[in-house]
């Protein structure tokens, strides 16, 4: 079965595809406006109607994010959670730098929602929402 690998870019989309032993990769511009017509457009190049499996990934979100050009977000998670992003891992760049300052948060604390609701490991449903 031929296997397609897609990344969606902010400029290009790339594919790399597998179809037995042979590989191969195909490049064309990203459609920002409808990322899906690259992608399919790839698509129709390398596989026409054959039958394929397709795996697909995105750095238009990443980029987004690091860009600061997304879309206005809000956070909803469990009770008890909201400031989770805040807290992060604790790693920082400059641990004794007291006068260091964090980039602001992609989504502001006004915008995070706690929610009840707990589900245990097994599936077992221990609060509802």
């Amino acid at each position: 079965m031929l296997v397609i690998g897609v990344d969606t870019g902010g400029t290009f989309t790339d594919f790399v595809f597998r179809d037995g032993d042979r590989w191969g990769v195909y490049k064309c511009l990203s459609s920002p406006d409808n990322p899906a017509r690259a992608v399919l457009e790839g698509l129709r190049r390398i596989a026409g109607k054959r039958q394929k499996r397709v795996v697909h990934g995105s750095t238009v979100a990443t980029n987004a994010i690091l860009e600061r050009k997304g879309a206005r977000t809000a956070l909803v998670t469990n009770a008890g959670f909201e400031d989770l992003i805040e807290i992060g891992r604790q790693n920082r760049e400059r641990l004794y730098d007291l006068a260091y300052r964090r980039e602001p948060h992609v989504v502001p604390a006004g915008l995070r929602f706690g929610v009840g609701g707990r589900i245990l490991h097994t599936g077992e449903i221990l609060e509802p929402l």
